[in-house]
């Protein structure tokens, strides 16, 4: 296990204490991750081409 018991449970503790999110917030995400029609987006082109390795 990397991380301890004691961690985990401090996450755990810190998530439940988040507010949950609003319905524009979860429809945006909604949006975000899906196409116009529904359909799952492609991935996107690497930020940095083949020219910028060292």
């Amino acid at each position: 296990m990397i991380l301890g018991d004691e961690v985990i449970a401090h996450i755990r503790a810190r998530v439940a204490e988040a507010p949950d999110p609003s319905d524009e917030l979860v429809e945006e995400l909604r949006r975000i991750m899906t196409g116009p029609r529904g359909e799952a987006t492609t991935p996107s082109a690497p930020l940095c081409s083949s020219s910028c390795k060292p």
